[in-house]
């Protein structure tokens, strides 16, 4: 039995990355106003600023590719997501991805290994990593698939991103994937570990000083928890099924194993742009700085805080 090589949960997939994009768009945009606003006096702002950056520019590619996405688009429109936005798109991706463990490490040095002088705490080195992030992403990630996306384009059918691709294309795009999910992996295991330290620390800073405030400890381990989950609940998924889709791919293999491959990697990959929407709303309660400075600029705006 022959399977459809149209799925109609494709264009249900598309309508909603129509309807994220507005979403993603304001409140990112918002995150953006107020992190300018900020000073970066520490390391945390600054990690905090360049993730609002890599969402706010991972967020501008929603757009193109929901468009790219719809029934009868235009070829070289098709193209150019494949050799540019797309590209974009997953290396804004893992800039998030890695500035979150940088985020993560640097809580866990500041409240569970409290040291002014650590390196992890210096302002300077803290620059210099989230420059090194998107320097070596770009560098290696973005930049050499532009360049080896370079085949041109079957106009008398369809058109797909691996047929763009020579073979040394799609050997490079097939080591990244690995290479990519190995670093998410390692995240993840990094993220897990601070979190949970940084909570059993908060966690018993308040027994030792004779604390009855069970809230406190509720509200401590529940941001714990909300952190872990959207990052394992919006990235988790999509490194499962990415690598099994990315070998039927580049090995062209046809047929209903790559359909249904190929829908579970489009809807996971949906599943990650929710990160970028939920991501201010982060910032909001988790940024004491954060918070207050938007509250601020609200109220001068004249617009009541809730």
């Amino acid at each position: 039995m022959e399977c459809a090589t149209f799925n109609p949960n494709y264009l249900a997939i598309t309508i909603v990355y129509f309807l994220i994009f507005p979403i993603a768009l304001i409140t990112n945009g918002v995150a953006a106003w107020v992190s300018l606003r900020l000073r970066s006096t520490s390391t945390f702002m600054v990690y905090l600023k360049n993730l609002v950056a890599a969402d706010l520019l991972m967020t501008l590619t929603f757009l193109i590719k929901a468009v790219s996405d719809l029934p009868g688009e235009a070829h070289q429109l098709h193209i150019f997501v494949c050799r540019y936005s797309d590209v974009v798109f997953y290396t804004c991706m893992y800039i998030s991805i890695t500035l979150m463990g940088l985020i993560s490490l640097d809580r866990f040095f500041k409240i569970v290994r409290p040291c002014g002088k650590l390196l992890g705490q210096n302002l300077i080195f803290g620059k210099l990593m989230a420059a090194l992030v998107w320097v070596i992403l770009f560098g290696c990630m973005a930049i050499p698939n532009m360049i080896l996306t370079d085949q041109p384009a079957n106009y008398t059918g369809t058109i797909t991103c691996m047929s763009l691709k020579g073979p040394a294309g799609i050997q490079y795009h097939e080591s990244i994937i690995i290479v990519m999910n190995v670093l998410f992996w390692f995240v993840s295991v990094l993220v897990v570990a601070c979190y949970i330290c940084i909570a059993k620390k908060v966690i018993q800073s308040f027994r030792n000083s004779g604390s009855t405030n069970s809230q406190g400890q509720k509200k401590t381990k529940l941001r714990v928890f909300l952190v872990l989950v959207l990052f394992l609940v919006c990235f988790g998924p999509y490194h499962i099924v990415r690598i099994p889709y990315t070998l039927l791919q580049t090995k062209g293999q046809k047929g209903c194993l790559q359909v249904r491959a190929k829908f579970a990697k489009s809807f996971t990959q949906w599943l990650t742009t929710t990160n970028v929407c939920l991501d201010p709303l982060l910032y909001f309660f988790l940024c004491r700085e954060f918070r207050e400075k938007l509250i601020s600029m609200m109220n001068n705006m004249g617009i009541r805080s809730p």
